[in-house]
């Protein structure tokens, strides 16, 4: 299968570590000229010395706690290479924790950081993407889109109403040759999961070896996912192959999720 992205321009958001760098390194290799969005400029130069053809590539800092600026900065960018025709939406999941005892800027925050950020973010790129009659954006989201993880009740919120708005929007541009679709990650190996391991760990009195795993033994697989393994995902999902997928959550966690 030729999953070649040559001539096609593609932003990925929380590019600077995990699933969002590994996707990025993906893209490029298979030809896109990839854009790295984060709000931490060193570690972004970090990441872009380590893409294939690095002069090919560019970067973009920006704070998602500020959905109008990080707009701004795309639509600026934009400006000088047309366009994107692929966007892939990512960035840090909101702090662990029982939903009840959350606090409603958690709520604010966590609705920001990923909603409205997702949806600004797709208004600046998808008028281009019509004109090519070409375009992909997949949202790196979380397997609670589909069955809730306990423990984490503000991320299980917000990455529901993620899920039912990227829906909404693979209808309204399926008519342009544009999909929309949803990765969901399962247990992968990032800063993200090392964190939930040590909140697990502390919350029953054992220790992070013992935690890791006992949920390690949650999936069928066994093991944790590489990110990559997950990026390789969104790749397909960001190519001519793919075509026809649109309005999907698909999960990348080794057989976990137990429901359809």
């Amino acid at each position: 299968m030729n999953l070649n992205l040559n001539n096609k321009n593609a932003l990925v958001c929380g590019s600077t570590a995990g699933i969002g760098k590994a996707t990025a390194i993906a893209l490029a290799n298979e030809g896109a000229k990839v854009t790295l969005v984060a709000r931490n400029r060193e570690k972004l130069k970090e990441v872009l010395a380590q893409m294939p053809n690095s002069e090919n590539h560019s970067l973009i800092v920006a704070d998602f706690s500020n959905p109008r600026d990080l707009q701004e900065q795309v639509l600026k960018f934009v400006e000088n290479i047309n366009g994107f025709h692929i966007l892939v939406n990512n960035t840090g999941g909101p702090r662990s924790g029982d939903i009840l005892n959350a606090s409603l800027d958690e709520f604010d925050n966590a609705f920001t950081q990923h909603l409205k950020c997702n949806h600004v973010l797709a208004q600046a790129v998808i008028p281009f993407m019509k004109e090519e009659g070409y375009g992909r954006i997949v949202n790196i989201i979380s397997t609670s889109v589909k069955e809730p993880i306990p423990g984490l009740g503000v991320s299980n919120t917000i990455r529901g109403a993620v899920g039912n708005w990227s829906k909404t929007l693979s209808v309204e541009l399926g008519p342009f040759g544009i999909t929309v679709n949803n990765v969901l990650p399962g247990f992968t190996k990032t800063e993200r999961l090392n964190e939930i391991i040590k909140i697990k760990a502390n919350a029953e009195g054992t220790s992070v070896e013992n935690m890791a795993k006992i949920m390690k033994n949650y999936s069928p697989a066994k093991r944790f996912a590489k990110p990559e393994e997950t990026a390789n995902a969104i790749v397909f999902l960001a190519s001519e192959a793919a075509g026809y997928i649109n309005g999907i959550n698909l999960p990348v966690d080794g057989g976990r999720t137990k429901s359809l």
